[in-house]
């Protein structure tokens, strides 16, 4: 997943950084609203972390500019306790969510995973999907109730493609959940974690879809109906 931070609070924004980046996150962070417009309207982002006195431009100018455009990314606003006209304002402009200064970090993790839940149509914390399960709070995927140990970015792109199980997404799709603004980018990166993630979890889970990317079936392969019995299969090439 990639979130955009807009923090001008130097050592706020650094601690909350370090804690998203180790939470498997790929974050860009900016430090003034007009930077954060720019990457609004550039980039595509699962979720922005907003603080609101920003300069040059404040949270609830770019929330709203966000929001004219309509742009359903998830907003979660910073401010402080006492500052409840801001909150109202800042829910009333478009924002999902709020965080208190100062927040603890283990909260705002949680409240963004909720977040992310919602803006992917799910209520349960889990994601289950035939015999495998991935636990968002804790990074624990099971096969068959057996822990698998995945990477980071095996984890991302898992994710990405289970949360969307019938989607094709393209491997700049998938390389934006991955890397931020200064990350070094492989050019076989996406095609390395997805061979990865089919010798740990199966090497029929993921789809190749030539020319387009790569794409979980909408269904787990145990429970999709059998063209033998009058299912109409899934009609997708697979070039795995």
């Amino acid at each position: 997943m990639r979130l955009l931070l807009v923090e001008d609070d130097m050592m706020i924004g650094e601690s909350v950084l370090d804690a998203l980046r180790g939470e498997g996150y790929a974050v860009d962070w900016v430090r003034d609203g007009a930077l954060a417009d720019t990457a609004l309207r550039t980039e595509r982002y699962d979720l922005v972390l907003l603080d609101l006195g920003l300069p040059k431009m404040d949270g609830i100018a770019v929330l709203k500019a966000l929001r004219a455009r309509r742009e359903t990314t998830p907003v979660l606003i910073a401010t402080a306790r006492d500052a409840v006209p801001a909150r109202i304002a800042g829910l009333d402009a478009g924002a999902d969510d709020y965080v208190l200064k100062p927040f603890d970090l283990d909260e705002l993790s949680a409240r963004i995973r909720a977040l992310l839940r919602r803006a992917a149509g799910r209520a349960e914390p889990v994601f289950s999907y035939g015999r495998i399960s991935l636990n968002p709070a804790t990074h624990e995927a099971l096969l068959d109730g057996e822990p698998v140990a995945l990477s980071q970015r095996e984890w991302a792109v898992l994710e990405a493609l289970i949360a969307r199980p019938g989607m094709i997404l393209s491997r700049t799709q998938l390389e934006e959940k991955l890397y931020s603004w200064k990350d070094e980018i492989s050019s076989n990166a996406v095609e390395v974690y997805v061979h990865s993630l089919r010798k740990k979890l199966g090497p029929d889970l993921i789809r190749n879809i030539r020319g387009m990317g790569y794409m979980i079936a909408k269904e787990p392969a145990a429970t999709r109906p059998d063209p033998d019995e009058g299912g109409t299969g899934s009609g997708t090439g697979d070039a795995a």
